[in-house]
């Protein structure tokens, strides 16, 4: 049984809770939004309305689609978990947001380096163990337009900013975070997906047996540190990934 005392604490911190500013990190999405390019667009369509006495819609899109999360079976083979295997504790972090919008809008191929986690340790402070690092780009901003959020070039190749292999590595063996967060499509920038031919960042978060959260907006309105996030998500059996509804609450 609960006690009394333990009841006023969790009621106490709610109302703590509810006086802070709460941010939300979702996009709304819809059969138009910007989306991976292997993927259709999204289905929304009504099964009942008002006349039939109840509104009822049927939704048809990838797990992967809008702000979503990333299972560790999203990349990995084998016995690895699945969305309904993250534990609830794993979904609410402590929040680092790491700001290289500047950087990002003056060089689309931009891709975080470890001397950019350096450069921001050296006026933040270290990254503590546990967190949610998110790379705030400002890319979101170009939501809903798919072709501003695509960028292609001339040739047809995308170019969007994103988070360099040596820069995760670094997070998750020397800084122990728990899992990261990004604006765009993609783990790795546009740039390191055709040098390498494949997308060894997103590889490699979800080889960490943790999940990794895509398509983040109002990055913008964080601090660099202080912030928690959490990232509610459905609970759909053996799913690789779903959208999620991420938001922060600021200190």
């Amino acid at each position: 049984m609960t006690s009394t005392k333990t009841l006023n604490e969790l009621q106490q911190a709610v109302k703590t809770l509810k006086e802070k500013k709460w941010v939300d990190l979702t996009h709304a999405f819809g059969p138009d939004s910007p989306h991976f390019a292997a993927f259709e667009d999204a289905k929304f369509t009504p099964l009942f309305t008002h006349d039939d006495g109840f509104f009822v819609q049927r939704f048809d899109f990838p797990g992967q689609y809008g702000t979503h999360l990333d299972a560790p079976i999203h990349f990995i083979r084998g016995d690895q978990r699945y969305l309904e295997d993250l534990d609830l504790q794993e979904l609410v972090l402590p929040l680092v947001v790491i700001d290289k919008s500047k950087e990002a809008q003056e060089d689309h191929d931009f891709t975080l380096s470890v001397g950019d986690i350096l450069e921001f340790e050296k006026t933040h402070g270290e990254i503590e163990a546990g967190t949610f690092v998110a790379l705030r780009t400002d890319w979101s901003k170009r939501w809903p337009d798919r072709e501003a959020f695509e960028n292609k070039d001339e040739e047809g190749n995308p170019h969007a900013p994103g988070w360099g292999i040596d820069a995760l590595k670094f997070l998750f063996e020397e800084r122990n975070i728990q899992a990261v967060g990004h604006e765009t499509f993609d783990t790795d920038s546009s740039v390191d997906v055709r040098k390498n031919g494949r997308l060894i960042g997103e590889y490699y978060v979800l080889e960490q047996d943790t999940y990794q959260v895509e398509l983040l907006t109002n990055l913008d309105q964080l601090p660099a540190k202080g912030a928690v996030i959490f990232n509610i998500v459905p609970k759909p059996e053996k799913a690789t990934g779903f959208p999620v509804r991420s938001f922060a609450i600021l200190p």
